[in-house]
């Protein structure tokens, strides 16, 4: 079997950092390309470089590896989220809620992808702990959604369903977007936010989008959460 690339950052260069980081970015990037099951340990060891019982000393098991991505993947995006003030209307909130997680899909589309795809690997306890998270934070969108209903800035038949189609469509970016395309991320995160107001029956043109998200300052929010980014 060939061996299996290293993960690579976005300038092309070998990973930086410990040992432990190595195998993360390596664990991320095999379950992303090849998927959790067809990743073995052998390939996850010589994508680091080590043999596989040393990788067993930092890693533990696999599915230990992949509950560790989960489970910070959703924490950086709820706490992400939390840093929103729950005084903001409806309308700037869930642009701030569409800014933060189409930045995180399309600056991390390997990690964000293992978690999209991979949370029904886990198994038991483990998977339990892992979709209570997932809720909590799509419970953010709801309670958004929700108030903008109730104050009828929002106007949706089914709210469940609009939570569920805005969250398809913010994902979707980790598998197409590429920061050396035409399209910049601030464009990017300000056209989402646009088209989410605009399914939810609340159209606002895109200046006034973009003046919102800049007047939101979500800068300190990213790097609050993913502080190894740049935004």
């Amino acid at each position: 079997m060939a061996r299996a690339s290293g993960p690579r950052t976005r300038e092309g260069g070998a990973v930086a950092g410990g040992t432990e980081e190595q195998i993360r970015r390596a664990a991320v990037h095999l379950f992303a390309t090849r998927g959790f099951h067809a990743t073995g340990i052998r390939q996850l060891a010589e994508a680091v470089g080590i043999n596989s019982s040393t990788l067993y000393h930092y890693m533990g098991t696999k599915e230990d590896l992949l509950f560790a991505i989960t489970q910070d993947s959703f924490r950086r995006l709820i706490d992400a989220a939390d840093r929103l003030s729950p005084d903001l209307n409806p309308q700037v909130r869930l642009c701030g809620l569409v800014y933060l997680h189409v930045w995180s899909h399309a600056t991390h589309p390997e990690e964000t992808a293992v978690v999209d795809n991979e949370l029904r690997s886990l198994d038991g306890d483990r998977l339990a702990q892992a979709v209570e998270l997932r809720d909590r934070y799509e419970g953010l969108w709801a309670s958004v959604i929700a108030d903008g209903c109730a104050s009828g800035t929002f106007a949706v038949q089914d709210p469940r369903i609009a939570r569920i189609a805005l969250l398809q469509m913010c994902s979707g970016v980790a598998g197409w977007y590429s920061a050396s395309g035409k399209t910049s991320l601030r464009d990017l995160t300000t056209t989402y936010a646009q088209m989410a107001l605009s399914l939810l029956s609340c159209g606002r043109d895109y200046r006034t989008i973009e003046r919102l998200l800049d007047d939101l300052d979500l800068q300190p929010v990213v790097a609050a959460a993913w502080p190894e980014s740049a935004i």
